[in-house]
């Protein structure tokens, strides 16, 4: 009767633990929780026409003396930031050109999310 007990709670720990896995959101990194955020970006097949729309729109592109990679926090001030149409795919991140290229960034953060160029 033991051993019965003892591997129905062996079965329901390892059935338990893929969904305990699945339900976290955030990962340490060092001492700091670094959220890892996989909202919906542009779709391959739509990035050259939302290239297309971009200059079309003649956005002013804003300057910064670092290279533009994916994670940089840009400036609080003069930076303008562009919703996404709709026909490009729903996402909650904004776009805006810097250094001549065209970026998705997290408008809470100013966390650049995607380099599109």
């Amino acid at each position: 009767m033991r051993n019965r007990i003892l591997a129905l709670a062996a079965l329901a720990a390892a059935i338990g633990s893929p969904l305990a896995a699945q339900a976290q959101t955030s990962i340490t990194v060092g001492r700091a929780p670094a959220v890892v955020d996989s909202g919906p970006t542009i779709a391959v097949e739509q990035r050259p026409a939302f290239r297309d729309y971009v200059v079309e729109q003649r956005v002013p592109a804003f300057s910064i003396p670092d290279r533009v990679v994916v994670g940089t926090t840009l400036p609080e001030a003069g930076v303008t930031y562009y919703d996404v149409p709709q026909r490009f795919g729903a996402t909650t991140y904004r776009y805006t050109v810097v250094n001549g290229e065209t970026v998705l960034v997290e408008p809470r953060s100013r966390r650049i999310v995607e380099v599109l160029d």
